[in-house]
């Protein structure tokens, strides 16, 4: 069982970024504040126009910040844990490094990127890698190429495969609109197929 320490959550509480593993490639957290996006764009030297998407433990823990239809929790709950990644509408505007009036949201499957998200809350789910890079093989690795502190480093093995399919439903049109914005390990047929089938 992983465990966050006391040190490691004041950390990412102050500010700090948090190289993490999942069950796709290893992660970069900071909480959703602009002190936490400032150090993490900052330190993966990303713009700001690309927003970066959040990990949760369970959607409950986001709430308080998106809509979330009840088609989309049955859903989510359909495909392996962490396999997809939702663009949900906010309750009010977001940072627009979040994603502004929408935010990508994925419910972690892997025990020390759930058992980080139980700690501190929802944290940033982007890959732990500058930008245009590719990212390392383990999370360690990663740390190391970002310059990290061990403070900043939360142990666990990275899981091998592709990152998380990202996916958009909009129901304002008489039968949703699915929009698959990028594939990753969940087939896009599989998604489209779900929808056509869910009636």
């Amino acid at each position: 069982m992983t465990i966050i320490t006391d040190e490691q959550v004041a950390y990412i509480n102050n500010g700090g970024v948090i190289a993490y593993p999942t069950s796709t490639l290893p992660g970069l957290g900071c909480l959703p504040t602009k002190e936490g996006l400032d150090a993490l764009f900052e330190l993966k030297s990303r713009s700001s126009d690309k927003p970066v998407s959040i990990g949760v433990a369970s959607l409950d823990q986001v709430a308080h910040m998106v809509d979330i239809d009840t088609r989309i929790v049955e859903f989510v709950d359909d495909f392996p844990r962490g396999g997809l990644s939702v663009i949900y509408p906010a309750h009010q505007p977001l940072d627009p490094r979040l994603g502004g009036q929408s935010i990508a949201i994925r419910v972690f499957d892997h025990p020390s990127a759930r058992a980080l998200a139980l700690a501190v809350g929802p944290v940033t789910a982007t890959s732990a890698n500058e930008a245009g890079e590719e990212p390392a093989n383990t999370v360690a690795e990663a740390a190391s190429e970002l310059g990290l502190p061990d403070v900043a480093v939360v142990a666990g093995n990275r899981e091998t495969g592709p990152g998380s399919t990202f996916v958009k439903i909009d129901f304002d049109s008489v039968e949703p609109l699915v929009t698959i914005i990028r594939e990753g390990v969940v087939p896009s047929r599989d998604v489209v197929t779900w929808w056509k089938n869910r009636h």
